[in-house]
C-alpha cells in the first residue's frame, strides 16, 4: 500500500543536479519507456528501456529521499530517476499504481534499513565505548592548534604588509600572492583562513569599487586571525564560532551522538555551488513550530552531484543536531521519522524585521556571510541600479543581490505580494523560494 504522499512535478525537478538533467528527465516522464512500474510504502520502482537489450533497473526511496539506478550516469539523482518521479508525481500522466514490490527492490530497501539502523546504533556505541586512545587524540589536537596559531600570526603579518603597501595597487599581481598565502594555510591546517584567503584574490577582478571590498574582506579576516589568537578569553559560544570559520570541524556521527532536535522541518530551498575542487549542495529548513531554520551541507567531488537531496516543499518529521556556533544554523540530518506535503506557506517577517534580525545575527557571527528570512507579502520592483523587494506599503525595501533570479521572482509575483524565502548577505536578499497567493507548496528559484 502506498503511504507517502506524492510530490508536485516541480518538487521533482527540483531535486536535479543541473538544467540537463531536468529536460532529460522530463522526456522519460511518459509511460512508453517504462515497465514493471510500481510504488509500496516509500519505494517506487520502474523498469525503463535504454540503449541496451536489458532494461535500466531504477527505484526510489521518497523517504528519504535515496535513488538506486543501474544506468552508469554519474549524475544524482540520474535522468532515469527524475523521469520515473515525475510520472509518480501529482498530476503526471500514466500514474504509478500501488503493486508487490519484485526483488530486486526488495534487497535495495532492506540493505537501507539496515545500513539506516547500523548507523543508529553507531554513535552511541562510540560515545559508550569511548576514544581508543584520548591521550594522542589530545595530543593531536594540541599540535594542531599550535600549527593554526602560528598560521593565524603569519596571516595577521601579511595583512599588515598589504595595508602599509596600500591597497590601490594589490590587483597588479592578480591571484599569483593569494594562492601562496592560501597555500600557507593549508600547510598550517587551517581550511577556513585558506578559504577566505583565496576569495580576496577575486575582488580586484570584480571591478567598481574594489579597494573598499577589499578592505572590508582584510578586516573580517584580521579579526578571525586574532579572534582565533585570543580565543581563550572569547565566550564559549564565540570561540566556537570562530574555531569553525578557521576551519575545525566536528564528525557528525559525534554530533548526532550528543543531543538532537527533533521538529517538522519545512524543505524550504536547495541550490549547489561548485568550483574546480568541489560540489557543494545548500539546503534550508524550517521549523516554523519553533521558528528555527538548519543548513544542511552536503558534498560532491567536482563534476559529481552530493548525495543529499530533499524535494523542496515537503514537511520531513526528523531529528537535526546543530554544529556548535555562537549562532547556531548549520547542522546535521538525522533520524527521519516521515514526510508530509506543506499544507500553506510559512508565516513570513516585514522587511524591516528581516533587516533587524540580520543586524543582531552579525553582532553574534561577524563572518555570516547567509542570515535565512521569511518575507511576507512582498513584491519586486525594478530600482535605479537593480531590483528590491518591498513591503506593500514601499516604505522599506532589501536590494535583490546581484546575480540572484530576480525576474523570475517578478514573473511568479506578477506584480502581486508573494512569501519570499531568500539569504540576506552583504549584497543584498537572494530569492530561493516564493510563494504565490494561497500556494501552500514553494516555487523553487534557485537555479
Amino acid at each position: 500500500m502506498e503511504t507517502e504522499a506524492r510530490w508536485t512535478a516541480d518538487q521533482v525537478l527540483a531535486l536535479a543536479p543541473d538544467a540537463a538533467s531536468r529536460k532529460a528527465g522530463a522526456r522519460l516522464a511518459t509511460p512508453s519507456p517504462w515497465s514493471g512500474t510500481g510504488v509500496a510504502g516509500a519505494a517506487v520502482w520502474g523498469l525503463c528501456k535504454g540503449s541496451g537489450s536489458t532494461p535500466y533497473q531504477t527505484v526510489v526511496d521518497v523517504s528519504g529521499p535515496a535513488f538506486r539506478c543501474s544506468c552508469p550516469s554519474r549524475k544524482f539523482p540520474c535522468k532515469h530517476a527524475l523521469g520515473l518521479l515525475l510520472l509518480w508525481a501529482e498530476g503526471a500522466a500514466g500514474p504509478i499504481a500501488p503493486a508487490g514490490a519484485p526483488e530486486w527492490v526488495e534487497q535495495w530497501t532492506a540493505a537501507r534499513r539496515k545500513k539506516a539502523e547500523s548507523q543508529a546504533a553507531g554513535p552511541a556505541a562510540e560515545k559508550a565505548a569511548g576514544p581508543a586512545d584520548p591521550e594522542a587524540a589530545k595530543r593531536r589536537a594540541d599540535r594542531r592548534a599550535i600549527r593554526v596559531e602560528g598560521g593565524a600570526a603569519e596571516l595577521e603579518q601579511r595583512l599588515t604588509d598589504l595595508l602599509r603597501g596600500g591597497l590601490a595597487g594589490a590587483d597588479r599581481d592578480g591571484y599569483k600572492q593569494w594562492d601562496e598565502v592560501a597555500a600557507r594555510m593549508v600547510d598550517a591546517q587551517a581550511p577556513g583562513l585558506a578559504a577566505r584567503v583565496r576569495d580576496l584574490g577575486a575582488v580586484p577582478a570584480g571591478g567598481g569599487d574594489w579597494p573598499s571590498r577589499m578592505l572590508e574582506e582584510t578586516a573580517l579576516l584580521h579579526l578571525l586571525a586574532r579572534g582565533y589568537l585570543g580565543r581563550e578569553r572569547l565566550p564559549v559560544p564565540l570561540a566556537e564560532t570562530v574555531r569553525t570559520r578557521v576551519g575545525f570541524t566536528v564528525d557528525s556521527a559525534e554530533l548526532l551522538a550528543g543531543p538532537t532536535v527533533r521538529g517538522h522541518w519545512l524543505v524550504l530551498a536547495q541550490y549547489d555551488t561548485a568550483d574546480d575542487r568541489l560540489t557543494t549542495r545548500r539546503i534550508w529548513l524550517y521549523d516554523e513550530a519553533a521558528g528555527r531554520f538548519a543548513l544542511l551541507l552536503s558534498f560532491g567531488a567536482a563534476g559529481r552531484a552530493p548525495e543529499l537531496v530533499l524535494p523542496v516543499g515537503v514537511v520531513i518529521d526528523a531529528e537535526v543536531a546543530y554544529y556548535p556556533s555562537a549562532l547556531p544554523l548549520r547542522a546535521v540530518l538525522g533520524t527521519q521519522h516521515g514526510t508530509a506535503p506543506a499544507e500553506a506557506a510559512p508565516r513570513g517577517v516585514a522587511v524591516a524585521a528581516a533587516l533587524d534580525s540580520y543586524g543582531v545575527a552579525l553582532a553574534d557571527d561577524p563572518w555570516l556571510d547567509a542570515w535565512p528570512v521569511v518575507l511576507a507579502d512582498v513584491v519586486p520592483i525594478p530600482g535605479d541600479v537593480r531590483w528590491q523587494v518591498a513591503d506593500a506599503t514601499r516604505e522599506e525595501a532589501i536590494p535583490v543581490a546581484g546575480g540572484a533570479p530576480q525576474w523570475r521572482l517578478a514573473a511568479l509575483s506578477g506584480g502581486h505580494p508573494v512569501t519570499a524565502f531568500g539569504e540576506l548577505g552583504p549584497t543584498g536578499f537572494r530569492p530561493l523560494a516564493a510563494w504565490p497567493a494561497s500556494a501552500p507548496a514553494p516555487v523553487p528559484l534557485a537555479p
